[in-house]
């Protein structure tokens, strides 16, 4: 039995709400809005080292779900879900690397938000362990997250502002495929807004069960 398994045996009333989008799309800025303790999916990226990581013309494919742990995403959601605090990795993206970890908490609260550009990747193990609470989307019009994109990794610093360029036009393109994975995995497309309401909606729901 894996230690998934053997976790979601004491699974409390704490379940996940799975924000995916494209890159630079405002996963974070909405999941934060939510006033929910906010989960960042993106730390559990593969070192760079990793041999297992997926390859395209020669370099590490970074966009592709591969190249990021999903077991240990849902070992850690399993962990929050069960006893309310997990260790998590914190990576930096510069460096391609896990530089440490951290005790992140969810307190008392019955629901919490894991974000991240693959977190549609993990819908159906989460709603097979009695976890998901819901699984959404984030949808904006292709050139609002191009920019913020463009702007997030050039003020990170996150490569060379050429490399960053070619990768936002490449994005760009991949973006409508991104969003059209997600649908095909579970998520449901919202704007902002609607995200906020519907997270008040589960909110309101969770406390009247209580």
């Amino acid at each position: 039995m894996s230690s998934v398994e053997l976790l979601t045996v004491s699974v409390q009333n704490a379940r996940v709400i799975l924000l995916a989008g494209p890159s630079g799309s405002g996963k974070s800025y909405v999941a934060r809005r939510t006033g929910l303790p906010v989960l960042c999916l993106d730390d559990f990226y593969k070192d760079g080292t990793d041999p297992t990581l997926p390859q395209a013309q020669g370099i590490v494919d970074w966009e592709s779900p591969e190249s990021w742990n999903a077991e240990a995403a849902i070992a850690a959601i399993a962990e929050l879900s069960a006893s309310g605090q997990a260790l998590i990795p914190v990576y930096d993206i510069g460096q391609s690397a896990r530089v440490a970890d951290r005790l992140f908490a969810i307190d008392d609260q019955s629901m919490f938000v894991a974000e991240g550009i693959f977190a549609a990747e993990l819908v159906t193990r989460c709603a097979e362990l009695g976890l998901l609470a819901d699984a959404i989307a984030l949808k904006r019009p292709r050139t609002v997250t191009f920019t913020r994109r463009l702007v997030r990794d050039l003020a990170e610093h996150r490569k060379a502002p050429s490399v960053l360029f070619r990768r936002g036009i490449r994005l760009f393109r991949e973006d409508p495929t991104v969003l059209g994975r997600a649908y095909l995995l579970g998520c449901r497309p919202m704007s902002a807004r609607k995200i906020w309401a519907r997270v008040e909606s589960l909110k309101s729901a969770s406390r009247t069960r209580a």
